[in-house]
């Protein structure tokens, strides 16, 4: 059945043990972020299997797929209230902010007669989660109130750099959290486990021996699955970046004018496209479409292909200069960016087999 995403388990391994010894080498903890295929059961065997320590998602639905593991389990998006109770039963370790969640996690695990641990997120400018680095007193307030709490453990402190404002990890401003650290240690007389330094990318720090020392953890998705640091999209060597592919057969190959006829207005998505007049072209629609993939972060394997836009269902492209006979059933293949992957691995309308 198409559209299918074929994941290469040799070279997801591949990348993996890439990855245990590029951060693992550094001093740091490992946590793998398994979002970004929705905590698909084959991969995990393959964690499970391996040397990392955290297996850590944003959505604690994933996250109870791996009950009985032998890692420990770490929520990364902000914990909601409403889902407190799960959080603590299925995560060790969860990202906050928010000292009222905080309390509602203490009280769970009060029920639960368990003890959940907390990196207490520092916002060093990148402007999502977050206490903002030069509010000091709410930080210490925040450490304050969270060392009164029976059944919480304040474990350390984490920061998310490059996901919403793009700001660039750098030795001086992971500096800025292990300065953090290393104050709030101080003033209360306590010891910090982990000061989690970002995402994949930070990964590029490594190689130029400029992560902060201090730093002993990374939280590592992107980079582990396609192979680049996501600060200046760089692939990391001996690592592969096609390790997941997409396959889409093709429903519809006619030629038609490249230009909309009549007057044009907005997509389905409330766009307004801008068209460019290749005039009368070979086109091919695929059967796959926003629904499951992002096509801006989607290249096809045949370079005489483009991608010239797409529906909810439909993935127009350009099949003129191709020297290839498609034809109507015929199957397509693309790389896939990571929004693409994500995207196809939350679908429930894409396949997925395993080679």
């Amino acid at each position: 059945m198409y559209p299918k995403l074929v994941i290469d388990l040799n070279k997801v391994k591949n990348n993996l043990n890439k990855t245990i010894e590029m951060v693992k080498g550094s001093g740091c903890s490992l946590m793998i972020v398994t979002k970004g295929y929705c905590a698909d059961m084959e991969i995990y065997k393959l964690l499970e299997e391996s040397d990392i320590d955290y297996l850590a998602d944003s959505r604690i639905q994933n996250l109870k797929k791996y009950e009985g593991t032998t890692k420990e389990r770490v929520l990364l998006r902000l914990p909601m209230i409403s889902e407190a109770d799960d959080v603590v039963r299925y995560a060790d370790i969860s990202l906050n902010s928010e000292i009222e969640t905080i309390k509602k996690l203490n009280d769970a695990a009060g029920r639960l007669n368990k003890k959940h641990k907390i990196l207490l997120m520092i916002d060093l400018g990148d402007l999502r989660e977050g206490i903002f680095f030069e509010n000091e007193d709410e930080i210490y307030h925040s450490v304050e109130e969270i060392l009164k709490l029976e059944n919480i453990e304040l474990f350390g402190l984490g920061v998310n750099l490059t996901c919403y404002g793009a700001v660039i990890p750098k030795k001086e401003n992971l500096s800025i959290l292990v300065d953090i650290a290393h104050k709030i240690e101080t003033k209360f007389n306590i010891k910090l486990q982990m000061i989690s330094g970002g995402n994949s990318s930070s990964v590029y720090l490594i190689g130029k021996n400029e992560l902060s020392e201090g730093i002993n953890n990374l939280r590592v998705g992107e980079a582990f699955l396609l192979g680049d640091e996501t600060a200046y999209s760089q692939m990391l060597e001996g690592f592969y970046d096609d390790a997941f592919t997409l396959e889409a057969e093709i429903i519809e190959l006619k030629e038609k004018q490249s230009l909309p006829v009549g007057e044009t207005g907005v997509d389905a998505f409330g766009n307004r496209p801008v068209y460019e007049d290749l005039g009368v072209i070979k086109r091919a629609i695929i059967a796959v479409g926003r629904q499951d993939v992002d096509p801006d972060h989607l290249h096809p394997i045949d370079p005489s292909i483009s991608i010239l836009g797409a529906s909810s269902d439909h993935l127009i492209v350009n099949a003129d200069k191709t020297e290839s006979n498609y034809k109507v059933g015929d199957i397509v293949k693309f790389k896939v960016e990571y929004s693409s992957l994500l995207r196809a691995s939350t679908s429930s309308y894409v396949e997925k087999e395993y080679k």
